[in-house]
């Protein structure tokens, strides 16, 4: 099984604060949402819903290319296996 179909499957954890700020300090997000959306990702249940999730908000809110990056960065950070 390869780790992006495992990571799927995968509870997502809550990001620390201190990961969280990395993302909403990157150049030309949009801080409130990245910080919301990355506060919750937790909630989300899996890796596959968090995305279905950033990309219903993307488009409903109209989020810019980098604010979006910024939440799948902290995604994939939230649901990386440790081997």
């Amino acid at each position: 099984m390869t780790e992006d179909k495992v990571r799927k499957e995968v509870e997502m954890r809550k990001l620390t604060k201190e990961e969280i700020q990395k993302f909403v300090s990157m150049p030309n997000v949009k801080k409130i949402a990245v910080e919301n959306f990355l506060m919750t990702l937790n909630l989300n249940g899996s890796f596959m819903d968090a995305c279905m999730n950033l990309s219903q908000d993307a488009h409903l809110y109209k989020w810019n290319k980098e604010t979006i990056n910024a939440i799948g960065k902290g995604i994939k950070l939230s649901s990386t296996l440790s081997y």
